[in-house]
Order: C-alpha cells, then structure tokens, then sequence
C-alpha cells in the first residue's frame, strides 16, 4: 500500500506499471519481497501516494522461502547517495530500452522477464521506531515483530513458577508490552494468521510444548530456557533495566481494559432508527442512542404543546416501544420513559478494549467477575471465582498469587457449558484478599466484581 512507501533522498525511480521490483526496508538494501507495480510512478503521485502500488508475489518467510534453506536476509548498508543516484540512472536507461510488461499482456503476472527485476527504493518501509508500513511486505515485517515480542517475553516476563500459562494471557499480558512504541501485534496480518499456528511453530523448534485444554483452548506448559534462541536473544533498545524489572512478575503489566455498553438496532427497533439512515446491527453508546430519539421526536413534531416534558406517541413509537396492552391505552410518554423503554428493546452489547489492542464489541452485557462460597465436606467452606479471562487475567496468574499470600490449596478447572473459561477454587473464605487484588493491585472497577459482600466479618478484639 502506498501510504507505506517512503520516498528516499534521491526521489523516486521510475517504474512503470507491470514492473518487477524488490521491496526493502529502511536501512537494509537487502529485499524482503518481491512485487509487481500496479501502477506508474506518475500514477503513483498523481494518487497522492494512495491506494495499492505493488502486487506482491513473493516474501521473506512465504511457502516458497520454506522450501529453500530458510536464510534470513543479510544486512546490506544502503548505498551512498552518488551511487545511488548513478546505479538508479544507469537502471532507468535499461527500464527505457525495454516495453513494459503490462504491454505485453493486462495482466502483470505473466510474461515478466526475470532480468526486469530491479530495486525499487520507493518501497522501503519502516521498521523498528518508525512503525510498520502497511504494504505487501506487511507480513514477513509481523512475522519478525511476532518472534521479537515472543523471544522478548520469554527471556524477561514469563517465570518458571509462572507455568502453565494461557496461551491468550502470554500474548495478551506479556507480549504485547514487549511491542516496541509505535507498533501493534497483529496475527492476522502476519503469515500465520492464528496465534495457535505461530506456538505449533515454536513448539516444532522445540522452544516450547503447548497443551490444549479445551478445543481452541491452549496453555504453555514447558519452556527450554536453555534454548539457543531464547539466551541469544538480546532485549532491543528502547526497553531499560528499570522496565524490565518493574514487570518481571507480570501483575504490574495488568492494565483493567476499558468496558463501554453499547446498543444495537434489533429488528424491531428498524422503524425508528431508519428515518436516521441506521439499519439493523448498527451500534450506538447510550449519549448517542439519547441524541438520535431526540431528533426524531423534534423532526417529527412529537414534543406535546401543552407540556414539554411529554412525547405523543405516534405509530411508529407505538410499534417500537409499547407492548400491546399498552397501545391503546397511553399516547403520551415522558422523556425519561421514552428513552429508557428504547435502551431495554435495542439489543445489548459491550466494546472491551484491552491495553495495546483493538476494541472488541462482544454481544450481550458484560459478566462481572463472580465470587461465591461454597461447602464442601467436613464443613469445610471455598471460595470459587469466575470470569476472570473477560477481563484479561490469567486465572493461573491469579491462583498462584493467591495461594502464595494465604497458603491455602487452589484448583482450576473448566466451567461446565464453556469451551474456553475455567475457575478458580482456593480453601477457605478468601473474599478479603480477593477484593485487596482486584480493587487496589488491578484497578478494576467494583461494578464489574459481584460477591464482595459475602466476606467473613471480623471479630471485635476483647
């Protein structure tokens, strides 16, 4: 994509449309893909570099990298400009005495020569501080982001004592905050397009041993410390000591995510929203949601003259809001009860945003973290937590702190009627510690833990 491309000192070559070119990044000369042009230069800045410029046909890390001795690309200083100037002048007169490719057929695909191939500067994308170009070269860029982050987390988050750990907390808690500033994790614009493929990798250079739990549910269980990657890697500048030990145990590196309720247009709600150009499935906060019923009360005329603070109901408020013992009897209804009834027939939703990811909009409304005491034998009480990865805790994480800070036996096991969410089971009445957890170490708002009340009372000292 052109808005990634970046144009060097010496300006851009020119290219025609159908040529074959070498994408790099900046400061390596070294290609990391190989791409036709889908337009020419001129066309290319006559687009005010927008839109897509290359076609990629092949990559750093592709199939057919893989069938080859899977090298990595060497590190080619760029050119001086001089040089660069006199190698790109020496390369247009050739590019001159040539048709372009796409005369020779519409489709650039086929009938390139081999020997058209030239470096194409144009298409150097960042790297490193600069962030991550967003064009065809897209995916061996996240591929190498992915074993940084991953090899980073390794060697300076996870713990021994830390195993098994969910694969979704690993990435989630440890390896987003090893992404260096101005750039994002993102699997799917890698080539492995799931983060159970990328662990099958690792688990395949035998860094790691992943088990599933529950069908695409899967938890690092081992980790080879002693691995040639792991203790060659070196921690990339940018991340000092001091932030390396301040999230060394991982509770530190928790950030609560941000819960927004959001409302969706359900089929019956269609009437009222569609005079505002919104169908069904569109999706709205509650201040948004107040702002559109009131402009169609106003556009339509509804406010009752004789007082304001009523709305008549017409037949399309009758239909949407009014159930059908209703609608014969009420032709007015105040502002609060005009809005409220449209929140309670609009269809709940929720966006989560976790810290260094995209929002999330989830169906249904939030379940809060739930806490109860249960019996077991000899009167022994427990004290059992659920929904804990809703909100991106590890479960795991959040039983051994516990069981180190009471000294009681925990367990984790499977929700009965869930693929993919398990609960916590520590012995005894453990409300208190929790609460000092998730209120004060967490941040985690009080609205979303239910059975805090149930906490032991404590005895009055004589």
């Amino acid at each position: 994509m052109l808005p990634g491309v970046v144009e060097p000192s010496s300006g851009f070559p020119q290219v025609e449309r159908g040529t074959l070119c070498a994408v790099t990044l900046l400061g390596n000369r070294a290609p990391v893909a190989v791409a036709v042009a889908t337009m020419s230069t001129a066309e290319m800045l006559a687009a005010g570099m927008k839109g897509k410029g290359f076609a990629v046909v092949h990559t750093y890390t592709d199939h057919l990298w893989e069938y080859g001795d899977k090298s990595c690309p060497p590190t080619l200083a760029p050119l001086v400009t001089d040089a660069a100037g006199k190698e790109s002048a020496e390369e247009e007169e050739e590019v001159e005495g040539k048709e372009p490719a796409s005369s020779f057929s519409p489709d650039p695909l086929q009938h390139v020569d081999i020997g058209d191939l030239k470096e194409c500067d144009s298409c150097a994308v960042p790297t490193g501080k600069e962030g991550l170009g967003e064009n065809g070269a897209a995916e061996p860029q996240m591929d190498a982001l992915f074993n940084q982050c991953f090899f980073h987390a390794l060697k300076c988050k996870v713990k021994k004592s830390d195993l098994p750990l969910l694969a979704s907390t690993f990435l989630r808690s440890h390896m987003f905050s090893c992404c260096p500033a101005g750039q994002q994790l993102d699997i799917k614009k890698s080539s492995y397009k799931k983060f159970s493929k990328f662990l099958q990798c690792m688990q395949h250079q035998k860094v790691l041993q992943v088990k599933e739990l529950n069908k695409g549910v899967e938890s690092i269980v081992e980790v080879d410390w002693k691995h040639p990657d792991i203790k060659a890697f070196a921690v990339p500048e940018g991340f000092s000591a001091a932030q390396e030990s301040k999230s060394e145990d991982g509770e530190q590196a928790y950030c609560a995510p941000e819960i927004i309720p959001l409302y969706g247009v359900s089929t019956k709600m269609i009437p009222l929203f569609q005079e505002s150009g919104y169908g069904k499935g569109s999706t709205f906060s509650s201040s948004e949601v107040r702002d559109i019923i009131i402009n169609y009360v106003k556009a339509n005329e509804l406010v009752d003259e004789t007082n304001k603070n009523f709305v008549k109901v017409n037949a399309v408020l009758c239909d949407c809001l009014l159930d059908k013992s209703e609608q014969d009897k009420i032709s007015h209804l105040k502002w609060d009860d005009l809005l409220s009834r449209c929140l309670e027939r609009l269809q709940p939703l929720h966006q989560v945003t976790f810290f260094g990811q995209e929002p999330v909009v989830r169906k249904g409304n939030i379940y809060p973290i739930n806490i109860t005491i249960a019996q077991r034998s000899s009167n022994k009480k427990v004290t059992i937590i659920k929904n804990l990865e809703l909100y991106g805790l590890d479960p795991q994480r959040v039983a051994n702190v516990l069981q180190q800070k009471v000294q009681a036996s925990v367990t984790i096991t499977p929700i009965p009627g869930t693929k993919d969410r398990v609960q916590v089971q520590i012995q005894g009445n453990q409300i208190h510690h929790l609460a000092k957890m998730l209120l004060e170490e967490y941040q985690l708002p009080r609205k979303y833990i239910q059975g805090l009340g149930k906490a032991p009372k404590l005895g009055r000292k004589k």
